[in-house]
């Protein structure tokens, strides 16, 4: 075997190896999302507000009524997941690609409760509240249309 195409294997598997580390950081993240809406002071706040939520359009005056309302289990379940753009001291700015993918899944997801949700709206609506760029728009906005183009299991009717 030549030097270059050894190289090149290891170049391979150096690769291979780092985007797995990737994907146990995302499992990890699986696993463990939003564990803190299981425990008090979200699970009572939750309890309350999850059906409300699912009649409500995500951002109208109600939306935001029903956050203002929860603020207590808001604040606490932003300080300890760092998929929220709330949890950072510089929002958006400071999360990092992990962060972010956990974040578009969590807002799909979220849509995916309300009776007339939609991804691609509230990623243009989160931008007027979060204030990204619309190149952070378009990355969000491109890796919704990977996820979608893949079936994927789900019971968000139940959710």
């Amino acid at each position: 075997m030549s030097e270059s195409k050894f190289k090149t294997m290891r170049h391979i598997e150096a690769v291979r190896n780092h985007l797995d580390t990737c994907i146990d950081i995302l499992k990890h993240r699986a696993q463990n999302h939003d564990q803190t809406k299981l425990e008090s002071p979200e699970v009572e706040v939750f309890e309350e507000y999850t059906p409300k939520l699912r009649n409500c359009t995500y951002g109208s005056d109600e939306y935001k009524q029903n956050m203002r309302e929860m603020k207590v289990a808001i604040d606490h379940h932003n300080k300890f997941n760092s998929h929220h753009p709330e949890h950072h001291e510089n929002g958006i700015n400071g999360m990092d690609m992990f962060d972010l993918i956990e974040m578009i899944v969590d807002w799909k997801c979220s849509g995916m409760r309300h009776d007339d949700g939609d991804i691609i709206r509230s990623v243009e609506i989160n931008q007027g509240r979060f204030g990204y760029t619309d190149e952070i728009k378009n990355l969000l906005l491109r890796t919704i249309g990977h996820i979608d183009s893949k079936q994927t299991f789900h019971n968000a009717n139940e959710s």
